[in-house]
């Protein structure tokens, strides 16, 4: 084993990854066309290698959160076609146009702006606000939404060549409220996008198809399919079952530095939260904490793989240190390694189940590891 990985590292395998891609493809309709999510660095996955093997996968749409996501993506995709989903101050509309990048536009007055301060062109998407209440152009009516669009598209700096919007709840595909909610979404946006057809305004791309819509709203008039979170092998709204059997990307791991035995009264760990009840117990400590992005919020809930045998954690996670009871995985000795997201044996522990141990979403995890954890890249 190499030296930098005798403590805590996240395995990613990009076989994974490309299987996951075609799971995807399998889903759309022919005319349209995955668009990669890879803000965050990749989700916390590593852009780099994500990048790579993404464009083997002939991906050529990105999207990101914002201008710097964006030129990193342009560095190792020159050819690739690049959105910024949210807001870029209009005094970047020169770095907007010298790096090709397609810019999200909220609103008129927002347009403006970008126009004023660009020297030739910006491309942009036209967000629209359909019931995300976030950011766009909010209406009521799509033919006097379609009038704020046209108004943007006459502006003579602007290059506008779709629209988009974001669902809200189409990650709750049981419920009829919520279907009918993501439905009527889609509705609107459609419209506009019909509307300014008939209008001779037709433009290339109408999307909003995110990774909930992807698994359970699929629609052939969304040309873009921005697959996210189920790029990585996560649900959208854990545990609601997928249409496709998608493999986890990301696995995190770590080694045991020492073992022991507890006597009964023995305590562990910051504020003595955990004392064994018993003579016997075998506690192992585990070289990761919160500061690799593995929360302290775990403390007490979580299990950790040992030797295909899951143990759970006593005591408090510490920034760089968790214990583990490990009397029932057998013979556990020093340098062991210990997976703590990812599949040992037949048991796997995934980031979204540990989400559901603390109330947030397996988003919030695989992002939160921890830039010191080395990623080391598999398949």
């Amino acid at each position: 084993m190499k030296p930098y990985l005798k403590r805590a590292w996240a395995e990613v395998s990009l076989g994974a990854l490309e299987s996951n891609i075609e799971k995807i493809k399998s889903l759309l309709h022919e005319n349209t066309q995955i668009m990669a999510v890879i803000k965050a660095d990749a989700y916390g996955h590593g852009e780099d290698e994500i990048l790579k093997k993404l464009r083997e996968c002939g991906i050529r749409y990105f999207a990101v959160s914002n201008l710097d996501e964006a030129v990193s993506v342009r560095k190792h995709c020159p050819d690739a076609e690049i959105l910024i989903l949210g807001f870029t101050p209009p005094e970047y509309a020169s770095e907007l146009e010298e790096n090709n990048i397609i810019q999200g536009v909220l609103s008129y007055e927002y347009a403006k702006e970008l126009d004023s301060f660009a020297k030739q062109k910006v491309r942009c998407h036209v967000k629209i606000d359909t019931g995300m209440g976030r950011i766009g152009l909010k209406y009521n009516d799509p033919s006097k939404c379609a009038d704020e669009v046209q108004k943007i598209i006459s502006l003579d700096k602007i290059s506008a060549e779709g629209l988009y919007t974001h669902f809200a709840v189409a990650d709750n595909p049981d419920d009829a409220e919520s279907c009918e909610y993501t439905k009527n979404q889609a509705d609107f946006i459609v419209d506009v996008y019909n509307i300014l057809k008939e209008r001779g305004y037709a433009l290339r791309h109408c999307h909003f198809l995110n990774s909930a819509g992807i698994c359970y709203h699929n629609r052939p008039e969304s040309t873009l399919a921005r697959a996210g979170i189920i790029m990585y092998g996560l649900y959208p709204n854990y545990p609601v079952k997928l249409p496709v059997d998608l493999k986890l990307v990301m696995s995190l791991k770590a080694v045991v530095s020492q073992v022991k035995k507890l006597h009964k009264g023995d305590s562990v760990s910051y504020g003595r939260t955990y004392k064994a009840d018993c003579d016997g117990i075998t506690a192992a400590t585990v070289t990761v904490g919160y500061a690799d992005g593995y929360s302290r919020l775990l403390s007490g809930k979580a299990d950790v793989l040992v030797r295909g045998k899951r143990c759970p954690i006593i005591g408090r996670v510490c920034m760089d240190q968790l214990v583990l009871d490990v009397s029932d995985a057998g013979g556990v000795k020093e340098g062991d390694i210990v997976t703590l997201i990812g599949r040992d044996g037949c048991e796997e522990i995934t980031a979204d189940e540990l989400a559901s141990l603390y109330g947030t979403i397996g988003y919030e995890v695989v992002c939160g590891i921890s830039k010191r954890v080395p990623r080391i890249y598999v398949d």
